[in-house]
């Protein structure tokens, strides 16, 4: 039993069935650094009063600490979820042990058990995410068809699964491809957990880049304010920013074109390398480059959150500002670089603009 300060063990005890008491205990242990056993205790909580405003604002504080917001969000996007879907049901027959990095609130688990696979095991290393992973998949009738493992892939073993996946499904790629770890990850699962031939959801991932004007890009420099020249600040302003894909603020002033490709079937390795872009101007303004991802979902399917006027994704564009506005003649050739170390990537236009 668990007793970060003198007393509390005892505390718990006393507290019963009480839930304002075991959500005020549960803040108490996760200030205490006891994670586990302050989820275990919001969640009681919770299940005990789910109606009552202040216990779900307390026991819901402790429940939502280190849930990243963009989890709402991607369930949301429609075309995401058609994509990854139709690729499950092409990928999945009855003999299929499936294999998800990442389960999210359960939505691509319970798609492929839907499919018809003979199981399905995911993977979650948020506890408060695998948890309510769990719930989500009981909800609906799935829990003797899905397994949840609250374990980062990386301390996941075939044994955990019963052996390697027939099919191996994420959603770990961020707006860029390469952060959050997504590369070491899949070369990590390939090789360990996934048998030969399996099916990879999505088998494959670009980059893709396009010069662009930012109608909003001075709302986030400094300038000058009150007759001050603020602008030495904007050195500490981010080499790149987050635009919604459907944002009227942001338009287009080249073609695109790919600056890397990644195909996931191969499981790597994923080694550092620079990229190269040649992109013809549109004619006009340009005060940045923009950024998105397009995803292979295998060879029938893919998605795309192309930067256009009323489109939305669960995905946001970057947008990589340039020293200043330039004019642009229509047909003028630029050049774009890029750079990324499995875990990062930086974007840069030539010198010579």
């Amino acid at each position: 039993m668990f007793d970060p300060v003198p007393g509390l063990e005892a505390l718990v005890a006393k507290s019963g069935d009480n839930p304002i008491a075991l959500a005020t205990l549960a803040r108490l242990l996760r200030t205490a650094g006891k994670r586990a056993e302050a989820l275990d205790l919001a969640d009681r909580a919770w299940s005990l009063a789910p109606h009552d405003p202040e216990v779900r604002s307390l026991a819901g504080d402790v429940l939502s600490t280190g849930v990243p917001a963009w989890h709402f969000g991607i369930v949301r996007d429609q075309p995401r979820n058609d994509a990854y879907e139709a690729a499950l049901k092409r990928a999945i027959t009855p003999a299929s042990r499936v294999l998800e990095i990442g389960a999210g609130s359960g939505l691509l688990a319970m798609m492929a058990a839907r499919a018809g696979a003979a199981h399905v095991y995911t993977c979650e290393m948020e506890p408060a995410v695998a948890l309510a992973a769990r719930k989500v998949i009981a909800h609906n009738g799935l829990a003797d068809r899905v397994t949840v493992i609250a374990k980062h892939s990386g301390d996941v073993t075939v044994d955990d699964i019963g052996g390697p996946a027939d099919v191996m499904v994420s959603e770990i790629v961020s707006n860029d491809m390469v952060t959050e770890d997504a590369l070491p990850a899949l070369e990590d699962v390939m090789a360990r957990l996934v048998g030969p031939g399996a099916a990879i959801i999505p088998a494959a991932g670009e980059v893709k880049v396009a010069l662009a004007l930012d109608a909003r890009l001075a709302t986030r420099r400094m300038g000058t304010v009150n007759g001050f020249d603020l602008s030495p600040f904007d050195r500490l302003a981010t080499p790149y920013y987050q635009v919604p894909v459907g944002s009227p603020a942001l338009s287009l002033a080249s073609a695109p074109s790919g600056l890397f490709a990644f195909d996931f079937r191969t499981g790597g390795p994923y080694s550092w390398q620079h990229g190269k872009a040649e992109l013809v101007a549109a004619g006009g303004p340009v005060n940045g480059i923009v950024q998105w991802i397009s995803l292979k979902m295998d060879d029938h399917g893919d998605y795309e959150n192309t930067p256009q006027p009323g489109r939305e994704s669960c995905w946001a564009a970057l947008f990589h500002p340039l020293p200043g506005v330039l004019n642009l003649d229509e047909g003028k050739k630029v050049n774009i670089f890029g750079h990324h170390d499995r875990v990062s990537l930086r974007i840069w236009a030539d010198a010579s603009l």
